[in-house]
């Protein structure tokens, strides 16, 4: 079977995600003792992109679900999520989408669910725009378990990460095309390593959860 390329050897190493999702059972995509197994690389085809936003998002989510849910497999819609802050809160957008991908908690566009609602992922996922998210935070979300209504508040921060110099230079040349291929190639590399961090050593005071 073909496969997406990636040139970050590093994506393969990133802790995957497990949950269940009770409506694929259901619907007859998988057998009731399987779950869906997300990857980092699943948020990258999703967004389009490899950042520190996306990375953070994937990460959240994952530190979120074990918070709320410990050694349980979590259960794919049935988790609220609520972003403080609008929409257009710094990156709460694209954030969110991530979000979604992985909890299955969705907005108005969402999947209203089968014979009544049973299943339903519609407004499940919602931004206050009254909730004043830390202004040092990149965004700020409650998750909430909707069968015991345990929740948390998870903040993600990433000022304390360390950016290369070269990254300046070498960033428009990328993003206009006008670089040549060891740049751009050395624009990747200098990114990613920003990247590799939030997933997989994320510096103390980067994500900070609440009860």
């Amino acid at each position: 079977m073909e496969q997406t390329k990636f040139n970050k050897s590093f994506f393969a190493s990133v802790e995957p995600i497990r949950i269940k999702d009770p409506l694929a059972i259901t619907l007859g995509a998988m057998d009731k003792n399987e779950s869906f197994v997300f990857t980092y690389t699943d948020a990258v085809k999703f967004a389009g992109h490899s950042c520190p936003a996306v990375s953070g998002a994937y990460k959240l989510t994952q530190l979120a679900l074990k918070s709320l849910y410990g050694n349980e497999t979590p259960i794919r819609g049935q988790i609220r999520v609520t972003f403080k802050g609008g929409v257009d809160y710094k990156v709460n957008g694209p954030i969110s989408q991530v979000v979604t991908l992985i909890t299955g908690a969705a907005g108005e566009s969402g999947f209203k669910g089968l014979g009544g609602g049973r299943y339903n992922r519609q407004n499940l996922l919602s931004f206050d725009e009254t909730a004043e998210a830390d202004e040092d935070a990149v965004c700020t979300a409650i998750f909430e378990r909707m069968d015991n209504n345990k929740r948390i508040e998870i903040s993600y921060s990433n000022y304390m990460l360390p950016a290369n110099p070269r990254m300046g230079d070498l960033m428009p040349l990328s993003v206009t095309g006008k670089g040549t291929d060891a740049e751009i190639k050395e624009f990747g590399e200098l990114w990613h390593e920003r990247v590799k961090a939030v997933l997989m050593n994320p510096p103390n005071g980067m994500f900070v959860i609440k009860e």
